[in-house]
């Protein structure tokens, strides 16, 4: 069928299917992949589907969607889509145009299962982009109903698709528009390596094999560039060169099921014991433990040390703080990562954890992965996805400020101003890609419609250099306030608000108005600048005019990030007792009042959180680190202390006293150190010290050594100030 041609005979359905199915043979012979987008009134969309669908026997086809739209089998909600990862289909249809609407999440997992010659097929709505769907309802926060939300996101992926020239356009009782296929580049980097697909891949595991001790190698990919595949080829080869144990770990079991296929299609001679360990005749073997079973393993120096090897897969969704342990514990060590996609961005991790690999491992290698092995270069489909999810989307230019005053200065933009200037949303996004940890396709949704969305940029030179995303909280009546303080009730959204009240009982945490940080990034060039200190600056003497009580933030509780809060003004209000899994720390809530009754609403919920941090530091908190416990000890009431107290310190530091029973003293002591300027070795001594006497940790494992170690710490500390003048030389 020539492109663009129109079909009005009575079977003109038929032949369009026919024409598709012609398509994808075409698309197999280059081993690409395309996008259908299929639009128009949905049950007859459904229906040229599924002519599509029956036109030939696809290899496993797949049809997401509600099972009760849904004209075949199987099928499956968009909410289960990543359950299909690691399996492959030759055709998809995303059904977007009934009640699911449509999940970019969904969009972004699916399109990597669709295998070469294949078809993804995306069903809309001819006014797609006009209204939002009922997908928006999973962050309509109350009281917005979601059919009232803007469709920023909607009408630019319609945009892009009516102007995109690599997909097939197929309108109900309409035409079938077919791209032309450029001329595939068949050149392909030579390489020497039978078990590998490409050039990159025979490199990585070359290097994978060699790993030397105390130089980490780190593996960046796109999705589909055999990177597990890699990872499995170079352990059959460590196992068979005689090493004798080698550990793989991941986020789930399921994300190396290609790793140790390979070994076992590499290494006949050898048994899969299980799902997770693969074992040869000589007994080297290999086996995969979970993030939280490997820490324990390494804690109990049952696993790392000398000759040790760890392999660590989609490294970008295990806490930065188990990567840097594992980097310690292990002096053969590799990550490898997904660099974007559904997984959440990997840019995010390879950038925060160089920080980590440059001061601990200097000597470390990275090695990207470029060419696809799932399917060729220039496959339409890739390029499409990652066009509509903004999956590459770039960092932009690092500009200096000039002289001029306005250039430094923040502006505030709407979700409908920012829709509207593609490529400065391109850099926006970037930015906040490249500063978080995780970012999924459905963030730049949240970003374009979420209600109560606001966002603030630094520009320089036409570039944006950082970037403030807030969002309106609280403001409930008192009925739903109390509903919500007793656990009657949980509207949707309120993350900040919702938490406090929930937690401390608080009524006016509800009924009171924040402004919450959702997201705050600054350019890696510009940081220390002061950029977003000036963003937020500039955005709370906003909130402030516009009568909104409080101020806050919510994050993962890291020494550099929670002083960089309490700086400007910022007061702990809640923390978490379980760490995150995403990042594999605590999460704690900050806040800041503007008005009087947010001074009113903040005390109460600063003594809240006083009168249970001590208590929590001796249970659910004993593995808080001790520079956190440091910075939240200012916020408990400070008492100085009794002469009682002075002597029993001084008994502990210069005499024989047993430090256990003078804990209360030491606990003290440990308060009202965390109001002194102290130095660097004093501040280790009051860590110390904390852990010891709040979290109930031993310095060391012998009580004798343990002990010692008390008393010196205690004598650093208070050899720091004047209050035991009459103090014997240490």
């Amino acid at each position: 069928m020539r492109a663009g041609c129109r079909v009005d005979k009575p079977n003109a359905v038929i032949k369009q299917a026919s024409a598709l199915v012609h398509h994808a043979t075409r698309l197999q012979r280059r081993r690409w992949r395309a996008l259908v987008w299929l639009y128009g009134a949905p049950d007859k969309a459904r229906q040229q589907a599924q002519l599509l669908w029956e036109e030939q026997t696809w290899q496993a086809p797949l049809w997401v969607g509600a099972e009760h739209e849904t004209p075949v089998a199987p099928c499956l909600p968009a909410s289960k889509a990543r359950t299909r990862l690691g399996a492959e289909h030759q055709l998809i249809v995303l059904d977007a145009s009934g009640s699911q609407g449509l999940d970019p999440d969904a969009l972004g997992a699916l399109a990597g299962t669709v295998s070469a010659g294949g078809l993804l097929v995306i069903i809309t709505p001819s006014n797609w982009g006009e209204q939002p769907d009922p997908d928006y309802a999973r962050f309509a926060d109350y009281p917005w109903r979601w059919d009232s939300l803007s469709a920023h996101y909607l009408k630019r992926l319609a945009f892009q698709l009516m102007g995109e020239s690599t997909i097939v356009r197929w309108e109900v009782d309409s035409s079938l528009t077919l791209p032309r296929l450029s001329i595939r580049d068949s050149r392909a980097a030579p390489f020497d390596d039978a078990d590998c697909l490409t050039a990159d891949q025979a490199r990585a595991v070359n290097a994978l094999v060699k790993l030397k001790r105390r130089r980490p190698l780190v593996i960046t990919a796109d999705r589909g560039r055999g990177k597990s595949a890699a990872l499995g080829i170079a352990c059959a080869r460590l196992l068979q060169k005689s090493v004798t144990q080698l550990v793989v770990t991941a986020p789930r079991l399921s994300s190396v099921e290609s790793l140790f296929a390979r070994v076992v299609a590499l290494c006949p001679q050898g048994q899969r014991l299980s799902s997770a360990r693969f074992e040869l005749p000589s007994g080297s073997s290999l086996c995969f433990l979970a993030p939280d079973a490997l820490n324990e393993q390494v804690d109990q120096a049952r696993l790392g040390g000398s000759g040790s090897y760890l392999l660590v897969d989609e490294a970008a969704a295990i806490p930065a703080a188990m990567l840097a342990h594992w980097l310690a514990a292990f002096p053969r060590i590799a990550f490898a990562t997904t660099v974007h996609g559904y997984e959440g961005s990997g840019r995010g991790f390879a950038l925060r954890f160089r920080e980590v690999l440059n001061r601990t491992a200097p000597q470390w290698r990275e090695l990207p992965l470029d060419a696809p092995v799932r399917w060729s270069v220039g496959d339409p489909l890739e390029a499409t996805i990652q066009a509509l999810l903004l999956l590459n989307a770039p960092l932009p230019e690092a500009h200096a400020s000039t002289h001029c005053q306005t250039a430094s200065m923040s502006m505030v933009l709407t979700q409908a101003q920012l829709a509207k200037q593609r490529e400065l949303l391109a850099k926006l996004f970037g930015l906040l890609v490249q500063s978080h940890y995780r970012t999924t396709p459905s963030d730049l949704r949240q970003l374009l419609d979420g209600p109560g969305t606001a966002i603030r940029t630094i520009i320089a030179s036409k570039e944006p250099q950082a970037v403030l995303v807030t969002r309106e909280e609280g403001g409930f009546n008192a009925a739903l306030a109390d509903q919500v303080a007793r656990g009657e009730r949980r509207p949707q959204g309120h993350l900040l608000a919702q938490s406090l009240a929930a937690h401390s009982g608080s009524r006016e945490a509800l009924t009171s108005r924040w402004r919450r940080v959702a997201r705050i990034a600054t350019h890696p060039e510009r940081r220390r600048e002061g950029l977003g200190r000036r963003l937020l600056e500039e955005d709370i003497a906003n909130a402030h005019q516009q009568g909104i009580a409080l101020y806050g933030a919510t994050f993962g509780a890291e020494a550099s990030l929670l002083r960089f809060w309490l700086a400007l003004g910022f007061a702990p209000v809640r923390l978490g007792i379980t760490r995150e899994a995403a990042t594999g720390e605590y999460a704690i809530m900050v806040a800041r009042a503007l008005t009087s009754e947010g001074h009113a609403v903040l005390t109460t919920l600063r003594d809240t959180f006083a009168a249970s941090l001590i208590t929590l530091l001796a249970f659910e908190l004993a593995t808080l680190p001790a520079p956190i416990v440091a910075l939240l000890l200012p916020s408990l009431p400070r008492l100085p202390l009794s002469n009682a107290e002075i002597q029993a310190v001084d008994d502990v530091a210069y005499a024989h006293r047993d430090p256990a029973l003078a804990r209360t003293s030491l606990q003290a002591l440990a308060r009202e150190a965390s109001h002194w300027p102290l130095g660097q070795e004093a501040q280790i001594a009051h860590q110390q010290l904390i852990t010891w006497a709040f979290q109930n940790q031993p310095l060391a494992k012998a009580h004798g050594e343990s002990v010692r170690l008390i008393r010196r710490a205690t004598q650093q500390i208070i050899e720091q100030r004047t209050l035991f003048p009459s103090s014997p030389e240490g």
